[in-house]
């Protein structure tokens, strides 16, 4: 993972992650997702939870990218393809493929929705707002239904351990708040495009639910 954090380069690896016709290169989309468990992590344990959870996915991916069938990996659109055709997903219940690529990434799919939210959040917020009000209400609006009670409940308490919103700004390594704000901007809308077009395509192939 990247030691420092840099906003700048998950606008780039974003943009990078998509092609001319729209299909997202998942290479690119877990050098994204570095990038966002470097955020995480320069922010302290608060995240840890789901930045070890994103470490073993994004691991997960790089295997199946390295393994003989990886020339099917190079799009989210391919592994899609290759593994539904090859009857290489768990559909209904974990069975004989419970690490499949379309499972692992729906995981780090739902948490990139959070981070979005949260960011976009960040993004507007003013002095007077609380990262952990706005992490929270971003956390409700996405992973919080996927996960057990306990893990909602331990993960609220979590939340209210987090740094103030100069904080955040400062890990972003972009500048003054406005510069960040800024950068953010850019950032955002590519971040939300590469979630909707992996949104889409799941629903598509009715496999949002993955167990």
């Amino acid at each position: 993972m990247a030691e420092c954090f840099s906003l700048q380069n998950v606008l780039e690896t974003f943009k990078s992650s998509l092609s001319d016709n729209k299909e997202v290169y998942i290479k690119y989309y877990i050098a994204g997702w570095r990038e966002l468990v470097s955020f995480m992590n320069s922010l302290g344990t608060v995240f840890s939870f789901i930045s070890k959870d994103a470490v073993n996915k994004i691991q997960i991916l790089e295997n199946f990218l390295a393994s003989e069938n990886g020339s099917h990996y190079l799009t989210i659109q391919s592994m899609l393809k290759f593994e539904l055709d090859n009857e290489l997903v768990d559909l209904t219940k974990r069975a004989n493929h419970p690490e499949s690529g379309c499972r692992t990434l729906l995981r780090l799919h739902r948490a990139l929705l959070w981070l979005e939210l949260f960011l976009e959040r960040l993004r507007t917020s003013t002095e007077e707002s609380k990262t952990s009000v706005m992490c929270s209400e971003a956390y409700n609006e996405s992973l919080a239904r996927h996960h057990a009670w306990i893990i909602r409940k331990a993960t609220g308490v979590a939340f209210c351990a987090l740094p103030g919103r100069d904080a955040f700004f400062e890990v972003m390594n972009a500048g003054s708040h406005e510069e960040v704000v800024n950068l953010l901007g850019e950032a955002l809308p590519l971040i939300s495009e590469v979630y909707q077009i992996t949104e889409d395509l799941y629903a598509e192939n009715n496999l949002l639910e993955l167990p």
